[in-house]
Parts: structure tokens; C-alpha cells; sequence
């Protein structure tokens, strides 16, 4: 018995999410069909974090089990070879039985793309959030900063509660402003100019925390934007931490903005 760790890419436009769903096709469904198709075997696929409907992902992780003997490289390109167009098998590695995509992972990292122009972009339309009107992306960086550590985010959770708790600890918040368009380098999450920069029509929202809660990065940005506009300052984004409270923060920003970046494991 194999354990099979996939990295994965996907454009979520067309899906109800990661986790199969009864009403839509899901990413999972798709992956573990593709799977089956070139196995032979049924498959259950593991997932790092379930993306919502319309969600991105750059470097989602999973792990399934399998008896084949296909080389990783040629069960890259069989399943590459079974999945629609918009998702991609970025790679594909034989790692130990006591892997679990979920329980493993260390950190996520988490993009929030927002297209701040007056000017309507066509091939933006699903992968950012178009806002016009000026944001201050140095307010929403220094507010943003509020949220760093470990705290009690519920006033950012949906639907609460979802998990046996909505405490976690965000390790790093940044929202910096690029003149490009900022997932150009898959592979590079961190190649943006630095938070001070002024410079660029796209407002960069990134976020690493060892755990999300259920809309916990797109509430986050509705808060910010509501900074960036000058109707809140840093220091009601700490009394709306505080406060615990969904309905006191912003609105949840469209899930088409939002990208899973990458999965940090123990051995890398």
C-alpha cells in the first residue's frame, strides 16, 4: 500500500468547492474520478483545506492510498491526462503512511487579489475583485497587523460555530499594493513589492495562519476595506476582534478573489 501526496492548481469558477457537494461538481469528485480512471481502484481523496465554491488554489494538497505501481511522474501525467483543463497536477510524491494532508499541515498561506481600478479588465473578472475608489493599502496593512498572533477570531467566522474552536494564530498579514498582476509566479508567492509601496492597481491581501475558520480571510478583507476607505481605523479592527461578534465586522468580499497559495508541512 502506497501513500500519494498531490499538489494541485485550480481555477474554482465552475466548482461548488473542494468537498463534494449533491448539488454541483465538485474538485474533489473530479480528482478522485481521475483517480479511479487511472488506478482502477476507487479513491478518497484527503484535502489540506476545503476551498469554497469559486475559490482558487495554487498549491492545494492531498493524499489518497493506492496498490498501483505507476512511478509518480507517470501517475502525474495520467492524471493530468483525466482532469478537466482547469485543474492542474503540479506534482506528485510517494511520502509515509502516516501523512494526512489535514492533520499534517503546519500553516496555510492564503492571497486575496483585489483589482482597485476604474477600468474594467476582461480577464480579471473571476480571479479579482474589482473595487473602485481609492484604498489606502498602508492603513489596511497597519490594521491588518491587529490580527497577527493568536486570538479568538469568530468575529470573522461565518456561521459560527463551526469548529470546537475559533481560536487560531495568524503568523503573518500583509496588504501591499503591485503595478503586476501578483499570482504571475506560482511558484513564488512572496515576489511582491514591500507593503510600503504605493505603486499598482492591485491591492494584495496575503495571510498565514496554522488554521481558517469558515470565510475567516474573506471577512477579513470586507474589515479592511472598510479601513482602506477611512471609515475604520486599526483600532476598530481590535474592537471588533474583541467584541466577537460576526455582525460587527465587514462584509464577506466575493470568493472569486481568493487564492489558497501553498501548505507548509514539518519536512520542508
Amino acid at each position: 500500500m502506497r501513500n500519494i501526496r498531490l499538489t494541485l492548481a485550480y481555477d474554482g469558477t465552475d466548482y461548488v468547492g473542494w468537498q463534494k457537494q449533491p448539488n454541483g461538481r465538485s474538485v474533489q469528485s473530479t480528482v478522485e474520478s481521475a483517480v479511479a480512471q487511472l488506478t482502477g481502484e476507487p479513491a478518497k481523496l484527503i484535502a489540506a483545506g476545503r476551498t469554497d465554491a469559486g475559490v482558487h488554489a495554487l498549491g492545494q494538497v492531498a493524499n489518497f492510498r493506492t496498490n498501483a505501481s505507476l512511478s509518480c511522474d507517470n501517475i502525474r501525467t495520467g492524471l493530468q491526462h483525466f482532469v478537466p483543463a482547469d485543474i492542474s497536477i503540479r506534482a506528485v510524491e510517494d511520502v509515509p503512511l502516516d501523512f494526512h494532508a489535514t492533520y499534517s499541515a503546519k500553516q496555510k498561506r492564503y492571497r486575496y487579489v483585489i483589482h482597485n481600478s476604474a477600468i474594467t479588465h476582461p480577464f480579471l473578472r473571476m480571479y479579482a475583485w474589482r473595487l473602485t475608489g481609492e484604498l489606502d493599502a498602508g492603513a489596511m496593512h497597519a490594521a491588518g497587523g491587529v490580527l497577527v498572533g493568536r486570538h479568538d477570531f469568530r468575529s470573522f467566522e461565518s456561521h459560527f460555530p463551526n469548529k470546537a474552536t475559533s481560536v487560531r494564530t495568524v503568523s503573518e498579514l500583509t496588504v501591499r499594493r503591485s503595478h503586476i498582476w501578483p499570482l504571475a509566479g506560482i511558484g513564488q508567492p512572496q515576489a511582491l513589492p514591500p507593503p510600503s509601496s504605493d505603486q499598482g492597481e492591485f491591492v494584495v491581501l496575503d495571510i498565514v495562519a496554522d488554521g481558517f475558520l469558515y470565510n475567516m480571510v474573506r471577512a477579513i478583507v470586507g474589515t479592511l476595506i472598510k479601513v482602506g476607505r477611512g471609515q475604520w481605523t486599526a483600532a476598530d479592527v481590535g474592537r471588533i476582534l474583541e467584541q466577537q461578534d460576526r455582525a460587527g465586522a465587514g462584509e464577506t468580499a466575493p470568493a472569486h478573489g481568493l487564492y489558497l497559495v501553498c501548505v507548509d508541512y514539518d519536512e520542508e
